[in-house]
């Protein structure tokens, strides 16, 4: 006869392996939607896939293997209601930044960092984090559209480009300032041939105010010549306007190339994005006008 306390170990035991059960989510709509088969991490009740990128780069000529954090992966938890977050990381070469971006943002999903995770990487190698929540089967379409879209670009070029498709702007700088400042409704800054906006986003770090002056702020610098011209600069974000600004600038043909923060404890939470275009003085002016429209930054003569 079993005693009181056996019985109370057993079913402890079926309780916990039925709330596991319970817990656990049908992975099916990701393995089809990906066309991957994942793994299934029962402690925290996540499924991952994982897409191998071996032979991407070189640190020192040794080649950086994938289980050292060279894999693009996506992992789903369930939150609830039929509802999944996933959380990703793609492993990409320059060249395949912009589109993969491009990826994420039409088919729902969030783009919430890029950066380097190494140095001295040849060819160089950016991280580009993703994030969304929704139906499964949905976001890991997406997924897959991401997943691909690097292959997409090796299958048209094998070796990753060594520079940007479009021709260099002009040594020599020549840019008309005053039909940039109507577009940015903002007084700038010429230098040698150059101009500059900037726009300050002002925070408080520790009771002080910080704005322009010290660096945060919304700028964009030209350079070349007003029918062939780069623009590079920062976006200053508060959380809730970093993916707008993301759509905005790519659907522009606006190369992405960092986001991250430069502060820590700032109030109000404020992310950086860096961004490099070429074309036309103004039309590059217009869309970053567009892209600053959808912030609350203030402009100001």
């Amino acid at each position: 006869m079993f005693s009181r306390a056996a019985v109370s170990i057993a079913l402890a035991s079926l309780t916990s392996v039925a709330s596991a059960h319970a817990s656990a989510f049908d992975t099916t709509p990701i393995e089809k939607a990906t066309g991957m088969k994942g793994t299934y991490n029962a402690a925290e009740n996540v499924y991952k896939v994982t897409k191998p990128r071996p032979n991407l780069a070189a640190i020192d000529g040794w080649k950086i293997p994938p289980f050292l954090g060279v894999s693009s992966y996506a992992a789903f938890t369930p939150m609830g209601n039929n509802q999944v977050m996933v959380m990703g990381d793609n492993v990409l070469n320059e060249d395949e930044v912009g589109p993969t971006m491009s990826a994420a943002l039409e088919n729902g999903l969030e783009v919430t960092a890029l950066h380097n995770h190494f140095f001295f990487d040849q060819p160089k190698l950016y991280f580009m984090h993703i994030g969304g929540m929704g139906d499964a089967s949905q976001l890991a379409a997406a997924v897959k559209k991401v997943l691909d879209a690097p292959e997409r670009v090796r299958s048209a070029q094998a070796a990753p480009a060594a520079k940007f498709p479009a021709s260099p702007a002009p040594a020599e700088s020549h840019i008309t300032g005053g039909p940039l400042e109507t577009i940015l409704g903002k007084k700038g800054e010429s230098n040698n041939g150059m101009f500059k906006v900037s726009y300050g986003r002002p925070v408080k770090m520790h009771g002080v105010t910080m704005g322009d002056a010290m660096g945060v702020n919304t700028w964009a610098g030209f350079a070349g010549t007003d029918d062939s011209a780069v623009v590079d600069g920062d976006f200053a974000v508060l959380e809730n306007e970093l993916q707008p600004v993301l759509k905005s600038l790519r659907s522009a043909g606006i190369n992405i190339l960092a986001i991250h923060q430069h502060m820590t404890n700032e109030e109000p939470r404020t992310l950086f994005l860096h961004y490099w275009g070429q074309g036309k003085a103004q039309d590059l002016a217009k869309a970053v006008r567009a892209a600053v429209s959808l912030t609350s930054t203030k402009i100001s003569p």
